[in-house]
């Protein structure tokens, strides 16, 4: 408490005079791994692509609308092979330098090259040479094949400013030990370099020059200081104390009227897009045996984990994807809360052969409070039909490092799949396609040959209602095989204080935006 109470003064100090009349907007959710929004995937990320770098499109608003964001237009050939997109005019990065379609050619060079996080959704269709620039303000992208969710996953592409990074590149690295630290974008706000502690602080301060003006903000904030504090109970004494004005998007539901009650504080609430899962590792017994995954499923209490833990505020998730979400099949029956019919199936593992009767463990998220609910309930239930499951308290940087060998991917662990793109690529797409393994998405490992051909199928279709009917059938043939456990679609729960004002919610990016946001004294 006194290190964050030191960081936190340090913060407010660190205001210049002119800048006295306002005081910073304090933000106490994660920081990403590092600054370079090419090299990771994931929601602490989005904080950072939102806010500091802009891409040809955006999300915006709930439901979550595809919205032009550099570019003015597109234009798409009628086999869905090539894209055209011709960029406005004026964009400045955040060193004053113009944008060109030259930089938004080299970012997705660069994404493909380095082959990490984003990329996974373009490299099977999209190469470097199949990128061009045809003039200033034009680029051009000729696909490999069709790719149906093509657009609705350009949001994830920062474009970065090309000659910057180029002046920095070390040993063909494409300036990627550079811009962990530092800024290379274009966004409503420029990161301080000088002030950055990886995953401990990040100073951001408003850039003036944004391309969409500030005509829509009455009172901008002008001063971000990103202050993470990791563990639950110290975030959300800071808040109610007013020593940061907002927490993280997973608040704990038994906080919420603690939140509600303090006279400085509300809890910001909106429906998501986020889905609940706790996965199994399918290449690691037990995890390899139908009947061990099927005893975990039904030994998990999903009504009193929802109902009585969680308060109701959550919508049970029968499958991999949304409720909401268009190709999800209609009436999928959810896996039930059923002691007898997990032993039935435990019996069955263990008279197979499968060594379910080893020490299982299952990896949580320490600063996440809920993950740490959901496996204690969990091994208490599982220790009523002998299964011994071990809680082993983690961080999302380690166990998702940990998922690119099956070998190392934990037993099972616990996280949520969040709106990166809306398509069910996002979610079933990328999540059970064996294509993906080694990344944290496709973490359980899980592989069906059918099911690999109907994704794949579906991605390369530009017919939407045969994309929406074969994403349906391969959601029942996961579901039937049971790789994870799939528990809920949550509310977006976010402390925050009752001076931040503008809120504007889409589910992509967990309301992460400042643009809109400005403060009431």
């Amino acid at each position: 408490m006194r290190l964050i109470a030191a960081l936190l003064a340090t913060a407010l100090l660190a205001v210049p005079p002119a800048m006295a009349q306002q005081r910073p907007l304090i933000w106490g959710d994660t920081l990403p791994a590092t600054l370079d929004p090419h090299a990771i995937f994931d929601v602490p990320s989005q904080f950072i692509l939102l806010n500091a770098y802009d891409g040809l499109y955006r999300y915006q608003g709930n439901p979550p609308q595809l919205t032009p964001w550099l570019v003015e237009r597109h234009t798409t050939s009628a086999d869905g092979l090539t894209w055209e997109f011709t960029l406005r005019e004026g964009v400045k990065f955040h060193d004053g330098t113009p944008m060109t379609s030259e930089d938004v050619a080299y970012s997705f060079r660069r994404l493909l090259a380095m082959n990490r996080a984003p990329a996974a959704a373009f490299s099977p269709v999209l190469k470097p040479e199949g990128i061009s620039t045809p003039d200033e303000r034009t680029v051009r992208f000729v696909l490999s094949a069709p790719y149906a969710p093509f657009l609705a996953a350009l949001p994830l592409v920062a474009v970065v400013n090309a000659k910057l990074l180029q002046a920095n590149t070390v040993n063909d690295d494409w300036g990627a030990a550079w811009l962990a630290a530092n800024d290379a974008g274009s966004g409503a706000y420029r990161m301080d370099p000088a002030t950055y502690r990886t995953r401990t602080s990040l100073d951001l301060e408003r850039f003036a020059e944004h391309f969409l003006g500030w005509a829509h903000n009455r009172r901008p904030i002008d001063q971000v200081r990103s202050r993470p504090i990791m563990e639950t109970s110290t975030r959300v004494l800071a808040l109610l104390r007013g020593e940061i004005d907002a927490g993280d998007s997973y608040l704990p539901t038994d906080q919420v009227e603690r939140v509600e009650r303090n006279a400085r504080t509300r809890v910001q609430k909106d429906e998501s897009m986020r889905v609940f899962i706790i996965r199994m590792n399918n290449r690691k017994p037990p995890f390899d045996n139908l009947d061990a995954r099927l005893c975990f499923a039904h030994a998990f209490n999903y009504e009193g984990f929802n109902t009585i833990i969680l308060k109701g505020l959550v919508v049970r998730n029968a499958g991999p994807n949304p409720n909401s979400l268009w190709g999800n099949p209609p009436n999928l029956a959810p896996y039930a809360f059923d002691l007898a019919k997990a032993k039935e199936h435990c019996d069955r593992a263990r008279a197979a052969g499968s060594p379910i009767g080893r020490e299982i463990e299952i990896h949580i998220q320490s600063e996440l409070e809920q993950t740490t609910q959901a496996a204690q309930m969990f091994q208490a239930d599982l220790r009523r039909v002998g299964i011994n499951l071990k809680i082993v308290p983690n961080t999302w940087a380690n166990i998702t490092a940990a998922t690119a060998r099956a070998e190392s991917t934990p037993d099972t662990w616990i996280h949520w799949v969040s709106s990166y793109f809306i398509d069910p690529e996002n979610w079933i797409g990328q999540m059970y396609d064996s294509r993906f393994h080694g990344t944290w998405k496709a973490s359980s490992w899980y592989r069906n040959e059918r099911v690999d051909a109907m994704l794949a199928q579906a991605r390369g279709s530009l017919d939407r209602a045969e994309r929406e009917r074969l994403y349906q059938e391969a959601t029942r043939i996961v579901v039937a095989e049971s790789p994870d456990i799939w528990v809920y679609n949550t509310l977006n729960l976010r402390g925050v204080s009752r001076r931040v004002q503008g809120w504007n919610f889409s589910p992509v990016g967990s309301g992460g935006e400042l643009r809109t946001l400005w403060l009431e004294n």
